[in-house]
């Protein structure tokens, strides 16, 4: 750990120059750094420029935060985080324990609650549908539980096979068969009722929030605004150019690229309408075919919203081929 943090704030030192500009806000995540110990992600902090930040969210385990405490919490406060993400995944102790999850539905609901004990207004957990086992009962019972807990955000993500993961050894070991397309797309669509109910704001394809609470800093990458980052495995964004960090321990190298046109116009069509702002007419009609256009429009996949259009919630399912077509 000690030697991470080495690497890391000596990135930070090569890149200061980088980090500026609006939204004025930190992300620590991708990984599980509540594992870290506090005086580690104090260093981190203390090494970057010009804080505090309007929003700064840590990522967190349930069993970190049980286990650390009450004080670790307050210590994570002073240090400025003022978000937190919490890695839930379901409610559903059997699903956790094929997950090799450490944490069991109560831990995660006492984690909840010390959170807010210690102060936290904004927490954000995760949840996963499409697992094999999950039934849709079991899904009915994490969405009741989750909505119970009130936080203000909400991301949820299908699960996914990805090559070269314990799980797609199982695959092809013949010993995890993925979940039915159908049952996948009844879940998402009972998340989206569920949620709805509830007053939360469907802003992008996995993301749900009460009003006001929309991830800012998440937010920013679909807009392609620039970012920063740092570590084995980060990616940063200058508006030109992505930069990427191996994933070697305890020094990482970067390699970076530069985006033509075509990769812009790409980009911005993908993340654009992965959320419910979508894109401008004007953008969309000088960069799509006239017949993809007026087809999707025909058939409800993409839908007026002043002088923008947007695919509606209903649709956001298939969004994939809805923007393949566009492309």
């Amino acid at each position: 750990m000690r030697r991470y943090a080495d690497a890391a704030c000596t990135e930070i030192a090569q890149r200061k120059g980088e980090m500026t500009g609006a939204p004025h806000t930190l992300y620590i995540g991708g990984g599980t750094p509540s594992v870290l110990p506090l005086a580690v992600l104090s260093r981190l902090v203390e090494a970057l420029p010009d804080g505090p930040y309007a929003e700064f969210t840590l990522e967190v385990n349930p069993e970190d935060i049980v286990e650390k405490g009450p004080d670790y919490l307050s210590a994570l406060r002073t240090l400025g985080v003022n978000r937190i993400s919490m890695g839930v995944q379901s409610f559903d102790d059997g699903l956790l324990r094929r997950m090799n999850r450490r944490h069991d539905a109560a831990r995660a609901e006492k984690a909840f609650r010390m959170l807010r004990e210690v102060g936290f207004g904004n927490i954000s957990i995760d949840l996963i549908f499409g697992a094999a086992s999950l039934t849709d009962a079991m899904w009915e019972e994490t969405l009741r539980r989750a909505v119970a807990l009130a936080p203000e955000h909400i991301s949820c993500y299908q699960l996914s096979v990805e090559d070269g993961s314990a799980l797609a050894d199982l695959v092809v070991a013949g010993r995890y068969e993925e979940a039915p397309e159908e049952r996948c797309r009844g879940q998402y669509d009972r998340l989206c009722q569920v949620l709805a109910g509830a007053g939360y704001r469907h802003y992008e394809i996995s993301n749900f929030a009460r009003p006001g609470f929309e991830a800012v800093h998440n937010s920013a990458y679909w807009r392609r605004v620039p970012y920063v980052g740092i570590g084995p495995g980060a990616h940063s964004f200058d508006g030109r150019k992505r930069r990427w960090n191996s994933q070697t321990l305890p020094e990482w190298t970067a390699s970076e690229e530069e985006l033509s046109e075509e990769d812009a116009r790409v980009e911005t069509l993908m993340l654009g309408l992965r959320t419910d702002a979508g894109l401008s007419r004007v953008f969309l009609h000088k960069n799509c075919s006239k017949d993809a256009l007026d087809s999707l429009c025909a058939e409800g996949a993409l839908v007026p919203d002043g002088d923008r259009l947007r695919i509606p919630e209903d649709r956001f399912f298939v969004s994939d081929e809805i923007i393949r077509e566009l492309i």
